[in-house]
């Protein structure tokens, strides 16, 4: 009789990642029927499947020749599918912990900047202003990138009562939104949008998309909210807004970071910072779409949210 053998599963993590997950893995697998060796260290050769958490763990996929798929526990897969290196197939993850933890925090910066709640939280001088904020349904939102994370947040803004556009750059449809997808279109998304949401991946084409000539399409006062990636704004562009038109950037994701202490974005009196907090991956979560991928695979059957290298995501 054909002795069976196990899949060999490597969790390349640093030391906290590595202890979270080999404690969150072994029942989401027992879980999904699978039966494998979840490894810390192990041959290149001997590995059928890679766990990434972390890009620079490994910077030479060439030795895993066994390998069957690199998982990423991370959303942005920017800094790990232009390896020249990994020729295995790549997955991004997508779990429900990570979508509404981004949908929350879209939804309260939303929210925020909608309802004037600085003016209130802020009211040094005791100014009584009764004026009230328009309805949802009067304020113009709109979400570039409507993927697994960007669908999400327009869903439930449009659920909210907002005026929705969202951008792509294929074609998408989604229900209560006004979808515009391609390059023409992009403009014609962000003219006189009140609050703008960025959750485009980062890839050489959405790289310092939102410059100058963008940020002035957007309406007199408008707020920006960038939770996707922070190489998608150009940085002078933006700062020079917020000297004139543009009412708040809300930044949760940098060019550098941890953001340096003397960058102008922490003194800017028009911007909020937040320590890309925005949505995490959770482990309990993440682990179950590991598992689910681990067990398609040895069955033979597609891999969930495999990454087009041509696009970058």
């Amino acid at each position: 009789m054909a002795q069976v053998t196990r899949p060999r599963i490597l969790l390349a993590a640093g030391p906290d990642d590595r202890a979270t997950y080999a404690e969150a893995l072994p029942p989401a697998l027992a879980e999904a029927g699978v039966e494998a060796d979840l490894l810390p260290e192990a041959a290149p050769g001997t590995v059928d499947y890679i766990v990434l958490a972390d890009a620079g763990t490994i910077t030479d996929f060439t030795p895993y020749t066994r390998a069957r798929a690199v998982l990423s526990l991370w959303a942005g897969v920017e800094k790990i599918a232009p390896n020249p290196t990994l020729t295995q197939p790549l997955t991004r993850m997508v779990d429900p912990g990570l979508e509404r933890g981004m949908v929350e925090y879209v939804a309260g910066h939303v929210l925020r900047h909608h309802l004037g709640m600085d003016a209130h939280i802020t009211n040094a001088a005791r100014r009584w202003d009764p004026a009230p904020p328009k309805l949802a349904s009067d304020r113009k939102v709109t979400v570039l990138g409507l993927g697994a994370l960007g669908g999400a947040c327009a869903a439930a803004l449009a659920a909210l009562g907002f005026e929705v556009t969202g951008w792509s750059a294929r074609p998408k449809a989604l229900k209560g939104i006004r979808c515009l997808s391609g390059p023409d279109a992009l403009e014609q998304a962000l003219d006189g949008a009140e609050i703008a949401v960025l959750l485009l991946p980062l890839t050489p084409q959405t790289e310092g998309l939102i410059d100058a000539g963008r940020l002035a399409r957007l309406a007199p006062g408008a707020a920006l909210i960038n939770p996707g990636r922070g190489a998608l704004i150009d940085d002078a562009a933006l700062l020079g807004a917020l000297d004139g038109a543009l009412g708040h950037a809300t930044l949760d994701v940098f060019r550098q970071e941890p953001l340096p202490p003397d960058h102008s974005f922490w003194a800017h009196p028009k911007v909020t910072v937040t320590p890309h907090i925005a949505s995490a991956t959770r482990p309990g979560t993440a682990a179950r779409v590991i598992a689910e991928n681990i067990r398609r695979a040895e069955a033979g059957e597609p891999l969930l949210h495999l990454v087009d290298r041509a696009r970058g995501y």
